[in-house]
């Protein structure tokens, strides 16, 4: 038998030991920055023909021909189909920013019921796959706004974390002008406005020296446009007495908030049929504008807080939301000093499942989401506002906030047992009708918010 030269084992042991420093030095640190699956992510829902192609490197041509054909489902109106498609296409390619992006908007507003009100239930799967995306794409500014997008108008509420993630976003060097400028309005939202005033200034420093290099008409348009904000602005915090609060002489003089105004707040809820509610009430508040804000949800929503939810549950992207669970989230529209509208939950079983005992209805009212020239009289955090009733300073810390609850069971929203043949009736203490607010045709009364009463 003729025997192997001892020079090829060398060759193949030295061959073996130079791809590894290369797999150990180059590829694999490549491979885990640019296309390893994201921390705490798996590879379930690949089939077999998939993971081969990943593994074998095409994990980015997968992904792009996956995103084709979601394309085609947004088309058709097939949205369940395109969730598992873009959690697959963030797996195999996680610097897929537009997939992020759109992903992050097809769940928070594509999943509606009959009456085009979100399932807030997948909103904080939307917020998760934001962080996810940003985490993946640090260099960018994009989902960093994505993300804080949805808190400033989607969510509506927790204005602290849209301000955290529109300030990451403006950190990154490739934020665009026209987008710099909605900081502003998050940070008034969110009570700090003179932390607003000064982020106008320094846009407004920076738009100036701009100008001056740049003389196509954008440059001077943004300027005029952010100086003209920033002297609003100043006027309102003269006008509403902020500057007064912070210097201690507010009790000295006149101001567009004082004296506080009596919303008059009161509301009622009646089951008029199976998963059928009529929501009346009254708002002492002419001027149009208003919308207060209902939920109906389980007694024992488990991450529920009053008036809303915990929307930030953590870094998992759960893509299929507590089905079990009865979220509804909507607005009642005030008109001349009153609301009344009929819910109808029952064509949509899925979101509205119904399935425990006990629920409540909630309603909840900030200065902080209302109009500009509501806010001239209510103040941003509600100090131009009070409520003889429902005046709440608790639930939002900082802010005096309207805010009521009821108790509703699931016999008396489904009309079954003893309420087959009784209507459940719920209401706050002092609902009294709507008496001479109620006005024929669609005639509305639009005075001045400031104008005596």
């Amino acid at each position: 038998m003729r025997k192997k030269s001892p020079k090829l084992y060398g060759m193949l042991a030295g061959l073996a030991i130079l791809q590894g420093v290369i797999h150990q030095g180059i590829v694999y640190p490549n491979w885990k920055e640019n296309y390893a699956p994201l921390s705490g992510g798996d590879m379930q829902g690949l089939s077999a023909d998939q993971l081969l192609f990943a593994f074998a490197g095409f994990r980015e041509l997968i992904a792009g021909i996956l995103w084709v054909r979601a394309d085609s489902f947004f088309d058709e109106g097939n949205f369940d189909a395109i969730l598992p498609i873009v959690r697959l296409v963030t797996k195999l390619d996680p610097h897929q920013i537009d997939v992020f992006a759109t992903g992050m908007w097809h769940i928070a507003y594509n999943f509606t019921d009959e009456g085009s009100r979100s399932d807030r239930r997948y909103v904080p799967s939307a917020v998760a796959l934001g962080a996810e995306g940003a985490k993946a794409n640090p260099e960018t500014y994009e989902l960093f706004y994505e993300t804080g997008w949805l808190y400033y108008h989607k969510i509506e509420d927790d204005y602290p974390e849209a301000v955290k993630w529109f300030r990451e976003a403006m950190k990154r060097k490739d934020v665009i002008t026209a987008r710099k400028n909605i900081l502003n309005n998050v940070y008034q939202r969110n009570g700090q406005v003179e932390e607003a005033a000064e982020y106008m200034y320094g846009n407004l420093e920076a738009a100036k020296l701009k100008q001056k290099s740049n003389l196509e008409f954008s440059a001077r348009q943004n300027r005029d446009t952010i100086e003209n904000n920033f002297d609003n602005h100043l006027v309102r915090m003269a006008q509403r007495g902020f500057f007064a609060q912070k210097g201690g002489y507010y009790d000295q003089f006149e101001y567009d908030t004082k004296p506080p105004f009596d919303v008059g707040f009161s509301a009622r809820v009646t089951a008029i049929d199976a998963k059928r509610i009529k929501v009346e009430g009254t708002w002492n508040v002419l001027p149009v504008g208003t919308r207060v804000r209902i939920v109906l949800r389980d007694a024992n929503y488990p991450s529920a807080t009053p008036g809303g939810m915990v929307w930030n549950q953590g870094a998992a992207v759960n893509l299929d939301p507590p089905k079990e669970l009865t979220f509804m989230q909507d607005q009642l529209f005030v008109k001349n000093q009153r609301f009344s509208r009929v819910i109808d939950l029952s064509r949509d079983p899925n979101m509205y499942p119904f399935t425990t005992d006990k629920y409540v209805v909630e309603f909840f009212y900030s200065p902080r989401q209302a109009p500009a020239y509501i806010q001239d009289k209510f103040g941003w955090n509600g100090e131009g506002m009070t409520d003889k009733n429902f005046l709440n300073t608790d639930i939002r810390p900082g802010q005096r906030v309207v805010y009521t609850k009821m108790e509703l069971t699931k016999d008396q929203i489904l009309r079954r047992g003893e309420w087959s043949t009784r209507v459940p009736v719920v209401q706050t203490s002092n609902f009294a009708g709507f008496g001479s607010k109620q006005l024929d045709g669609d005639v509305i009364k639009v005075p001045g918010i400031l104008s005596s009463p």
